[in-house]
């Protein structure tokens, strides 16, 4: 593509989703990663474009150069965050039509994992497997080597591919044992909610240390179910819905119209083999109120 002069608002309008994936996927925060979208933006209007010939690829660099510095400089204050991290969701839908917004790669499961590589790591991983750059560009990114670039790359993805193999449970059986435990929790049920549950199911709770939540994996069908009844009993909660977060199917709870948690999971055999529930009010906030 030949531009001259500044960035048409059509042409940043049709590339805005590859910037915004672009970002939240190195940074797993909605918040984190509209603030970069909207710098490249503003960058790209006051520069010089005569010279660009691929302006898609031109604003994702610009947009994974400033999500690496701004990962970087959060690493400290992720590595003292009270209890277990969860991505900020996304939420999707059927307006949602662009793939980069949707895939696999933008999944909690992937993003959970994403969180325990590099920021190096992580930023080589995304625009190589996701957007597809060489490792060349990728390397200018990085300040690195394009060999070493590839290295990074290819540790972030050894490291990502349980994720990847794991077979993915359909939308309509997601929602379905989504429906299901939710029936089961407003009944006090506790024997459905437990056969809904692998007996080796992990729960993993994200409260930020803004709200009280389990601060450490809790595993068990049990134990869970134990749980999650308890936390409806103490918070009282008043409606919960389907919503699509991460292109696929959560449980949002609300309370006065505001959400108070977000369950998400992970399914085998019909059952909930990983069951995340954010209670961050922080990472909710964007969501909305009902």
């Amino acid at each position: 593509m030949d531009l001259t002069g500044t960035l048409a608002e059509a042409d940043w309008v049709s590339h805005r989703p590859a910037v915004f994936g672009a970002a939240y996927r190195i940074l797993g925060t909605v918040t984190e990663a509209e603030d970069v979208t909207q710098d490249v933006w503003l960058r790209a209007a006051d520069a010089d474009l005569s010279e660009v010939r691929d302006l898609r690829a031109w604003l994702v660099t610009l947009a994974a150069r400033t999500s690496y510095n701004v990962l970087k400089s959060a690493r400290v204050r992720r590595e003292s965050y009270v209890g277990p991290w969860l991505p900020e969701p996304l939420l999707t839908g059927p307006d949602t039509a662009d793939q980069v917004l949707t895939d696999e790669s933008v999944g909690t499961a992937m993003l959970v994992v994403m969180e325990t590589l590099t920021p190096a790591e992580r930023v080589a991983l995304v625009l190589h497997d996701v957007f597809d750059f060489p490792f060349g560009r990728i390397a200018e990114v990085l300040g690195s080597t394009p060999a070493a670039s590839r290295k990074l790359a290819s540790r972030a993805r050894a490291r990502v591919a349980a994720v990847e193999e794991r077979p993915r449970a359909s939308r309509a059986e997601t929602e379905r044992v989504l429906q299901a435990f939710k029936a089961a929790a407003d009944a006090g049920d506790m024997a459905g909610l437990v056969a809904l549950l692998d007996p080796e199911a992990v729960y993993t709770a994200d409260g930020g240390g803004k709200v009280t939540a389990a601060r450490k994996l809790v595993t068990g069908a049990e134990t869970i179910a134990l749980l999650t009844a308890r936390q409806i009993e103490l918070r009282r909660p008043d409606e919960s819905r389907i919503i699509e977060v991460n292109g696929q199917p959560a449980l949002a709870t609300y309370r006065g119209g505001r959400i108070v948690w977000l369950d998400t999971v992970e399914l085998a055999g019909g059952r909930i083999t990983a069951f995340r529930r954010l209670v961050n009010p922080d990472k909710l906030a964007h969501l909305g109120h009902i």
